[in-house]
């Protein structure tokens, strides 16, 4: 089974509330929503992938338990009540839910759900992130009632195993059904897929389940949503102004002919300038003293503006969707002051001395280092990674860049391991997703890409994890705050990802919300 990190595409792995909203006119009954999506999302398994575009398709195809507003309140999905604690969660169904196929969604399937991925054996991507391994969860069908044991102190056991992706029951015992996005309890089921161009979706008139007390007997929802793979954001712009896509998110410098025409959008804050250190033995991320100069390095303030076109702003957290748990800036005051001279003599303390060619070499290998980066993440970071490139070597250090799409990010990272430094973002919603990302097992056992070993994250993130919600703060921050004192997993910069809309109006939190779709009348 493959793992995937969550790409920035404006995707976290648990649902959140409203973050913006777009649109005014009058609403139109029925009709197509279309909207584009930078790369084809492969597998639709919800327990199985964190690919982002995967997620933002699977919005549509699975419902969770519970829904999170704006505010951060959580509010009734498939149970229409639940309790939980630090360890041990409960949750009461819904009377009348059915699946995709007709069939009735059981206390039985969703506590199948939860335990396939608790079980370490599954090797769900999901367990450690979303779902503690070990979590398991047992049924009362008489009450609709699922309990949910939590295999490790979770400070938001509610929020994470509450927005896990429900399948049905036939899901369960073939998964391969899954990977075709059938098997839903979502607003939509998939009727035609046609990988790396379109998949098409239908709207299920007996979908009645959240969030909150949302109707089914509402004006303007669409009768069919179409997901378009359309890689080349001025393709995607092209086809929007053209009417051929409702919907499109752009994160480079084509919002600018967007705006010029006022075209309704909501932004969303996503981590887009983030550096990972390769830490695995033979990689130069390995010493501290080096990842330290490789940041002092950088002027992080300028490497944030060309990445995101002047438009972002400096990152303070991993977790930038809002409604943040835990506020408080983690990042600036950890991150070393950018001073070329003082990099290239923590270089020469390190043993890496610069020969005739200014290149550094220790024991007659060079310093080189492998930049991974993304190419599904916007154009920008092509022009970044020539920036960091030329910085780098202005210190000494041979960079050669290896830009790779979402198949290669996910083999390179959690495969081969063949990289030294990694521009891939990752997009959170709570602190707590984070960990399995930044600490414990190593690919291929685990998700830890970098190899990190932080007693002090570790330390911090135990003891937040045994405290409720936002109990755990202080502990967060400080775990935070101390992968970037270490130069192990750092976000520099944060962009202003806008998606574009013309002919309908949603909301939206980590991707566009299914429910809030409205189509207008022209």
């Amino acid at each position: 089974m493959k793992r995937t990190a969550a790409l920035l595409t404006a995707v976290v792995l648990a649902g959140c509330g409203t973050a913006g909203t777009t649109g005014s006119q009058n609403l139109a009954q029925g009709g197509t929503f279309t909207m584009s999506v930078g790369g084809d999302p492969g597998s639709l398994d919800p327990a199985l992938t964190v690919l982002s575009v995967a997620r933002v398709v699977g919005r549509f195809l699975y419902a969770s338990l519970v829904d999170r507003t704006a505010d951060g309140t959580i509010v009734s999905g498939l149970a229409e009540k639940w309790d939980a604690t630090v360890t041990s969660a409960s949750f009461t169904l819904r009377q009348g839910i059915t699946c995709s196929d007709g069939a009735p969604l059981t206390a039985a399937d969703v506590a199948a759900n939860i335990t396939f991925v608790g079980d370490p054996a599954n090797k769900s991507p999901l367990a450690g992130i979303q779902v503690p391994p070990g979590t398991t969860a047992t049924a009362d069908e008489a009450t609709r009632t699922v309990t949910v044991t939590s295999g490790a102190p979770d400070a938001f056991l509610l929020t994470n195993v509450g927005t896990l992706p429900i399948v049905c029951g036939k899901g369960m015992t073939d998964r391969a059904l899954l990977a075709k996005g059938e098997q839903g309890t979502g607003m939509f089921k998939i009727s035609e897929i046609v990988a790396n161009d379109h998949y098409t979706l239908e709207r299920r008139k007996d979908f009645a389940w959240g969030p909150g007390d949302w109707k089914a007997d509402q004006q303007g929802l669409p009768d069919k949503v179409v997901v378009r793979v359309i890689p080349n954001e001025t393709t995607a712009v092209n086809l929007l102004m053209s009417g051929q896509l409702t919907a499109a998110t752009v994160a480079g410098p084509d919002q600018e002919r967007l705006l010029a025409q006022k075209y309704e959008h909501v932004d969303l804050a996503s981590p887009l300038g983030t550096l990972s250190f390769n830490q695995a033995a033979g990689h130069p991320g390995a010493d501290p003293a080096v990842r330290r100069a490789l940041l002092q390095g950088l002027d992080l303030a300028q490497v944030g503006k060309v990445l995101t076109n002047g438009k972002g702003r400096p990152s303070q957290s991993a977790v930038t969707v809002a409604p943040r748990p835990c506020t408080g800036d983690n990042v600036t005051p950890h991150l070393p002051k950018f001073d070329k001279a003082a990099a290239t003599a923590a270089l020469d303390a390190a043993g890496w001395r610069a020969g005739a060619d200014g290149t550094r070499a220790k024991d007659g290998q060079p310093l080189a280092v492998k930049l991974l980066q993304p190419t599904v993440a916007g154009p920008t970071l092509t022009a970044t990674a020539e920036l960091i490139q030329q910085s780098w070597q202005g210190i000494g250090v041979k960079v050669e860049i290896a830009p790779v799409d979402t198949a290669g990010v996910n083999q390179t990272l959690f495969g081969t391991g063949a990289w030294d430094v990694s521009m891939v973002p990752l997009s959170l919603s709570l602190p707590s997703q984070l960990v399995s990302f930044v600490s414990g097992p190593v690919p291929p056992q685990g998700v830890n890409f970098g190899h990190i070993k932080n007693a002090e994250y570790e330390s911090e993130s135990k003891l937040a994890a045994s405290k409720a919600g936002a109990n755990g703060c202080d502990n967060w921050n400080k775990a935070e705050a101390a992968l970037v004192e270490d130069a192990s997993f750092v976000p520099y910069y944060d962009s202003v990802v806008s998606t574009f809309v013309k002919g309908a109006k949603f909301t939206m939190s980590d991707s566009i919300d299914p429910t809030s779709i409205r189509m207008l009348s022209s």
